[in-house]
């Protein structure tokens, strides 16, 4: 569906399901993302305006990622409710944010993408803010997790910002 330098990227399947269960269940990433069930997975394959994603190294075919999308096609909102990747510190982020800022704008004629992001999670807040997304506030104490109430960080880039990048 989607190709990179050094990524594939297509819809998962329901094989994929526990790979992608693994991926947010581990310590590196669990705190930063909601964990869903297989069938909370299955039913987002079957939803047409949900897209989950997964991404697979293009030398050999293991999952190294996914993402979760919702798309709010009158509108033309491409909300990226989750994305998680194993390795970190290698520029995979910014590959996968790049692809799917060309799938939301160009492939799929949206107007806003956006994501929330939590305040600690200073490694992707640091990607979304070097690719020109834009802050557009803080939902305070919007979640409450094991951990505490937690603010939620809203970022966007719009149709007409990328296609100035």
């Amino acid at each position: 569906m989607i190709e990179t330098k050094r990524m594939e990227i297509s819809e998962a399947k329901e094989c994929d399901i526990c790979k992608i269960i693994e991926i947010e269940s581990r310590p590196d990433t669990r705190d930063f993302l909601w964990i869903g069930t297989y069938d909370e997975h299955l039913s987002e394959i079957d939803d047409p305006n949900h897209r989950l994603l997964v991404f697979r190294y293009k030398h050999h075919e293991d999952i190294m990622g996914y993402a979760l999308i919702r798309l709010n096609f009158q509108s033309e909102i491409f909300e990226l409710r989750r994305i998680a990747l194993i390795e970190k510190g290698k520029g995979y982020g910014k590959e996968s944010m790049m692809a799917l800022f060309k799938y939301a704008f160009e492939d799929l004629k949206m107007n806003r993408l956006w994501l929330d992001v939590y305040p600690d999670n200073v490694i992707g807040i640091k990607l979304y803010e070097s690719l020109g997304m834009h802050k557009d506030g803080v939902l305070r104490q919007n979640y409450k997790a094991e951990r505490g109430y937690l603010d939620q960080i809203i970022y966007s880039m719009l149709k007409k910002e990328y296609f100035k990048i």
